[in-house]
Formats: structure tokens, C-alpha cells, sequence
């Protein structure tokens, strides 16, 4: 009985958790169409046309696709030796999330748009499509971003000491008289002029206050280059980076997406049989 019993929970771990076999393969792939889906008519009912005509469809749409999540989750959990790794995992806190607003909806309205967060669920498509093999580029970015945080803090922290600054001088040559009633809202003046966004919703009026509202502009187009060529710089220098000789022989990236059924590890070397952290055979 108890060995039916494992068998059982081994081949529905496989085919939820893995994408080695075709019935993974198809689960996750009909999992992905189910999760777009339900952005896709949550997005629809935003919209208050559609809503009006289409109301008691979408809801009952939104409902069915909820209760197939509120399953696939309590499967999760079933399957797996350790359910409280799985819950408080990145992936089954992001589960937990995308299907409880529809619940939480019926105390208070509106939360069911958070429903959205679904979105996060299409990250397993890099496990299923096998598209690690192209997130070496990304590793890189990543890298330049982590060398580069240091420069880009001091470049931020300059700008708005500019901003402080010119959003002062701003102050005193426009005055309340032409919307910069106070420091706060000229520096805010600033800051959407350098970023080259312009609401609009204050400008100059004065011949020298266009002027200095014309430098501001310049400056920004400036700013905007600054933190893409610090970032640029630390790319190339991590895309040059040789491997070290003794990690050479190792790849970096592996296709397997076997999970254990454990401890619900992830990322193990392609043909591993035992799980890298807890030893439970795969």
C-alpha cells in the first residue's frame, strides 16, 4: 500500500514538477496557456465596456481558472515530502499569491485584479522551453549591474544635488505667481525635466526662467547617457572575463529540470541520480 502510495506521488511530482517527460512537457505547456489566459480576462475586465457585456462570462471564466489553480497548488504541496519548503519557496509563495485575490475578492472588491500577479508564474518557462542555454547574456548584465551599483549611487546622489539646486534657483525666478509655490514642487519641476519626461503641468513664464528651464533640458539628455555608458563599460569587461582554468571543464548552464521531491531543489547537473543538497534520489 505504501509503496502504490509513493508511486503514485513520484509520478504526479514528475509530471508537475518536471519537464523531462511528455506529460510534464504538456502540463506545463497547458498550465502556461491557462496562466495567460487568466491575465488575459483579468486584464479584460479593467476595462468597464467589456465588463458590462461580458460580466458574468468573465467572472465564471476567472472562477474555473481559480479553482484549477487552488487544485494545482494543493497537489503541490501533496506531492512533495516537505510541503513547508515548498510554500515558503520563491515559486510557491508566487502560486499562493496568484490564487487567493479571487477569494480575498469576495470581502473586498476590486482585489481580484491582483490577479495579475500571475504573470510571475510564466517565469517557469525557462525550465520548460529549456532556455537557460541563452542566460549567459543575462548572467553577464546582471554582473555589470552589481560592479557598476557603486558609480551609478554616486552619479544618482549628484543629480539630485543638481536638481536641488537648479529646482531653488527655479524657485526664486518663477515664484508662487507661476506655479513653483514652494522648493518641494520646483525640485519635483526638475526632476521631471532633467528625465526629459515633461507633464507639464508647471512650466516658466519668465524669458531668464526658459532659459534656465532650456540648460536644465540639455543637462538631462546628458544625465541619460551617464549610467548606460558606466553600465556599458562594466558589460563588456564581464563579456571578456575568461573562465578560470580549473572551471573550465565545468558548464556553466544545465538543461535538467528534474525537482526533488525532498527538499524541492532545483538547477541539477544534467544525468545527476541524487539531489546536490539532500541526497533523495531523482
Amino acid at each position: 500500500m505504501t509503496n502504490s502510495k509513493t508511486t503514485w506521488k513520484k509520478k504526479l511530482h514528475e509530471i508537475i514538477y518536471e519537464a523531462d517527460t511528455p506529460a510534464g512537457k504538456l502540463f506545463d505547456v497547458i498550465l502556461l496557456i491557462t496562466i495567460i489566459a487568466s491575465i488575459v480576462l483579468v486584464m479584460l475586465e479593467s476595462v468597464k465596456s467589456i465588463d458590462e457585456e461580458y460580466h458574468a462570462f468573465l467572472n465564471i471564466s476567472e472562477w474555473i481558472i481559480t479553482i484549477l489553480f487552488t487544485i494545482e497548488y494543493i497537489i503541490r504541496v501533496v506531492t512533495v515530502k516537505k510541503p513547508i519548503r515548498y510554500i515558503f519557496s520563491f515559486y510557491g509563495m508566487i502560486d499562493l499569491l496568484s490564487t487567493i485575490p479571487k477569494y480575498i475578492s469576495l470581502f473586498f472588491g476590486g482585489i481580484h485584479a491582483l490577479a495579475a500577479l500571475r504573470a510571475l508564474r510564466l517565469l517557469r518557462i525557462f525550465r520548460i522551453l529549456k532556455l537557460a542555454r541563452y542566460l549567459g547574456a543575462s548572467r553577464n548584465l546582471v554582473n555589470a549591474l552589481k560592479a557598476s551599483r557603486a558609480k551609478i549611487a554616486v552619479f544618482l546622489f549628484a543629480v539630485v544635488i543638481i536638481a536641488i539646486i537648479l529646482g531653488t534657483i527655479m524657485y526664486l525666478v518663477e515664484g508662487e505667481e507661476n506655479g513653483f509655490t514652494n522648493i518641494p514642487k520646483s525640485v519635483y519641476w526638475c526632476i521631471v525635466t532633467l528625465t526629459t519626461v515633461g507633464f507639464g503641468d508647471i512650466a516658466p513664464q519668465t524669458p531668464f526662467g526658459q532659459f534656465l528651464a532650456s540648460i536644465v533640458m540639455v543637462i538631462g539628455y546628458g544625465i541619460i547617457a551617464v549610467p548606460t555608458g558606466i553600465v556599458s563599460a562594466e558589460y563588456t569587461s564581464q563579456s571578456n572575463k575568461k573562465p578560470e582554468p580549473s572551471k573550465s571543464q565545468e558548464p556553466l548552464l544545465h538543461m535538467n529540470s528534474q525537482s526533488c521531491s525532498n527538499c524541492t531543489a532545483e538547477k541539477h547537473k544534467d544525468g545527476a541520480q541524487f539531489c546536490y543538497r539532500c541526497g533523495e534520489n531523482l
